[in-house]
C-alpha cells in the first residue's frame, strides 16, 4: 500500500486547535511508528447515531461513522477547496444550470454490485422519493430538475437554477452513494445497518443499540480520496465503537485501556488526559454554524422584538461559558462558525450582557410585573419560555450549559427559562405542534450556506424560528446562487446582518469544537478536512 505523506498540524486560535492528521513530528506518531496493517481498535464515542442511512444524515457526530462505510461523489482538501472522490471531476455549464461528473471506474459496492451511473442515479430518485428524505429534497436538491446518465460513467445533473451548493451536497453524507440493491431490498432502509451498504473502506457487520457497532475492512477497497494519507485498504482489520454517553465514563475507559480512542473531552476532564503521556488530546473547531439559541417567533413572547434583545442582553455569555467550560469554549457571535470563511466578524461586541437594558426592554414591552418568584409578569402571566432538547443532539455538556443560562437570566432579568431534555420522538411531537418557543442548534456543514437554508429559509426543513422573511430569504437564494466567493461572502454578511443585528433571531453562544483523546499507540489521528470532526478510521493504524 503506498502511502501518502501526512499532513502537518494547524495551531487555530486559543485552543490551538489541530487540523489534518498527526504527523511524524508528534509524541503520538514516534510511539505509534510507521502505518502498518492488521489489529483492532475500539473507539468510544458520545452519541449513538439515529440512523445509520447517511441520506438521513443530521447528528454532526455520527460523521465520523457513515464515512467508514459510505463515500460521495466529491470531497474537501484542507484548503476547504471540492476535489474528486467517487468522481473524477466535474464540469459546470456556461450557465450554471448542469454539472456533468465523470465517474470512476472499477469501484464496487461492497454488496458486489457495481459503482456507474446508474447507481448515481437511484440515489438521486430515491433522495426526491416523497417522504424518503423531504428536507433534502426541498432544501438541498430543490433547485434539481433532472439526473442523466449520459454513459455508463457519466452522469448530468440539470438545474432549474445555478446553486453552487449542490457540489457542496455532493461532498456531504447526504450526498454519500447507498448500494441500488439496499436501496431496492434493505429492512428498514431509513433506520440503515448491516443491510444499508457502500463502497466505503469498512463493512458495518454488527449492530447492537444501545451498545456498540463493529466494522471491519474491506479487502477490495483501492479508492481512497485524495485527502486521505495512504491507498489501498484500510490499515485495520477491525474497529468497534462503544456508545458512551458520559465522558467521565468515556475517559476512564481510556485511562484504563478498555478502548485506544475517544471523542468528546470537556474541559473538566481535559487534565487527565494532557497530564498522562500514554495519551494525547487533538481538538479542532466546527465549521457550518455555531450553536445557537433560536427564538420561536410565531408564538409569544419572542414574536415582540424586544423580547428577543432583552433575553440576548440578560446573558453574560462570556461568563457562562467560563463556568461550563473552564474558558475551553469560544464565544460565537454569530450563527456562522467564526472557522467558517462566510463568518461576519463585525457582529463581535455588538450586543449582549447588558443586564439594565434587557430590563429596560421588557419594561417597554410591558412585562412589568413580578411574581413571588421573582418572575415577570403580564396580565398575571409569567415571562416563561420553553428550551425543548432532543437527548440524541446533545453534546458538549449542552444539557448543564442550558441549566447555567437558565439561572443566568432568571438572575438578571426574571424570565423563567424551562427546559426539557427528552427524547427525539417527543421533541418532533413538539416542533411540529409549536409547543416550544426556543430551539437549540449547531450544524457541521462543510458550507456554512447549507446550514443556514436548513435553519432560516422559509422552506428549511429545520426553520424552528418559523421565521418568514422574503428579504431573509432573497439573501439566502442569492448566496447559493452566485458562483464569485466575494460576492457570497458579501451576500451571507448581509444575511448574518438582518438576523443577528436586525431582527435578534439567535443567541448564538459558542463556536462547536471536537475532541479526539487516544492512546499514543495509535496513529493517523485526523479530522475531516474543512469541516472539523473526526475523520473516519481508513488512515488509522495501531501499534504492535
Amino acid at each position: 500500500m503506498p502511502v501518502r505523506p501526512l499532513r502537518t498540524l494547524a495551531a487555530v486560535a486559543v485552543l490551538a486547535l489541530a487540523a489534518g492528521c498527526a504527523t511524524a513530528t508528534t509524541p503520538a506518531v514516534e510511539a505509534a511508528g510507521q502505518p502498518r496493517s492488521g489489529g483492532a481498535l475500539t473507539w468510544a464515542v458520545e452519541t449513538e447515531p439515529i440512523t445509520l442511512n447517511p441520506h438521513q444524515y443530521a447528528q454532526a457526530k455520527a460523521r465520523l461513522l457513515v464515512w467508514n462505510s459510505f463515500e460521495s461523489l466529491l470531497t474537501y482538501d484542507n484548503q476547504g477547496k471540492l476535489v474528486p472522490w467517487l468522481a473524477t471531476g466535474w464540469q459546470a455549464a456556461p450557465d450554471g444550470l448542469s454539472y456533468t461528473l465523470p465517474l470512476r471506474a472499477g469501484v464496487t459496492f461492497t454488496d458486489g454490485t457495481p459503482f456507474d451511473a446508474a447507481a448515481v442515479k437511484a440515489n438521486f430518485d430515491k433522495l426526491r422519493e416523497p417522504g424518503y428524505a423531504p428536507a433534502v429534497a426541498a432544501v438541498q436538491l430543490r433547485n434539481l430538475k433532472a439526473v442523466e446518465v449520459v454513459d455508463p460513467h457519466t452522469v448530468r445533473l440539470t438545474l432549474i437554477a445555478p446553486d453552487v451548493l449542490v457540489l457542496d451536497f455532493l461532498a456531504s453524507p447526504q450526498g454519500a452513494q447507498v448500494s441500488p440493491k439496499s436501496l431496492r431490498e434493505a429492512k428498514n432502509l431509513k433506520a440503515g445497518g448491516v443491510d444499508v451498504v457502500g463502497t466505503g473502506p469498512f463493512v458495518l457487520d454488527r449492530y447492537v443499540p444501545g451498545q456498540e457497532l463493529h466494522y471491519t475492512r474491506n479487502p477490495g477497497y483501492d479508492w481512497a480520496p485524495p485527502t486521505a494519507t495512504h491507498t489501498g485498504p484500510a490499515h485495520l482489520d477491525e474497529i468497534t465503537y462503544r456508545f458512551l454517553k458520559e465522558s467521565a465514563v468515556r475517559v476512564g475507559a481510556l485511562t484504563s485501556n478498555q478502548v485506544q480512542l475517544i471523542e468528546g473531552v470537556p474541559a473538566t476532564d481535559q487534565p487527565l488526559i494532557t497530564g498522562n503521556p500514554r495519551l494525547r488530546l487533538t481538538r479542532e473547531l466546527n465549521s457550518g454554524s455555531a450553536y445557537a439559541y433560536y427564538f420561536n417567533v410565531s408564538r409569544a413572547p419572542f414574536d415582540d422584538l424586544r423580547v428577543r434583545q432583552a433575553f440576548r442582553e440578560a446573558l453574560d455569555v462570556d461568563t457562562v461559558l467560563s463556568s461550563v467550560y473552564q474558558d475551553t469554549a469560544i464565544r460565537a457571535w454569530s450563527v456562522v462558525s467564526p472557522s467558517s470563511p462566510l463568518y461576519d466578524k463585525r457582529l463581535e461586541g455588538s450586543y449582549g450582557g447588558d443586564a439594565a437594558r434587557a430590563n429596560s426592554l421588557l419594561d417597554q414591552a410591558g412585562w412589568t410585573g413580578r411574581d413571588a418568584d421573582g418572575y415577570r409578569t403580564r396580565d398575571g402571566r409569567r415571562l416563561t419560555v420553553r428550551l425543548v432538547q432532543a437527548a440524541p443532539y446533545v453534546r458538549d455538556r449542552r444539557d448543564v450549559l442550558a441549566q447555567a443560562v437558565q439561572a443566568a437570566v432568571k438572575q438578571s432579568a426574571g424570565i423563567d427559562l424551562k427546559i426539557s431534555l427528552v427524547d427525539q420522538g417527543t421533541s418532533q411531537q413538539a416542533f411540529e405542534k409549536n409547543e416550544y418557543e426556543v430551539f437549540d442548534n449547531s450544524r457541521a456543514d462543510t458550507d456554512a450556506g447549507a446550514a443556514l437554508n436548513l435553519l432560516l429559509h422559509s422552506d428549511g426543513g429545520i426553520n424552528r424560528t418559523r421565521i418568514n422573511d422574503p428579504q431573509v430569504d432573497k439573501l439566502l437564494e442569492a448566496g447559493q446562487s452566485s458562483t464569485d466567493q466575494s460576492r457570497r461572502v458579501a451576500i451571507y454578511a448581509d444575511l448574518q446582518q438582518r438576523v443577528v443585528a436586525d431582527q435578534a433571531l439567535a443567541l448564538p453562544l459558542y463556536a462547536p469544537a471536537d475532541q479526539i483523546a487516544a492512546s499514543t499507540a495509535v496513529g493517523g489521528v485526523c479530522f475531516e478536512p474543512t469541516a472539523g470532526v473526526p475523520a473516519s478510521a481508513y488512515d488509522l493504524w495501531i501499534a504492535k
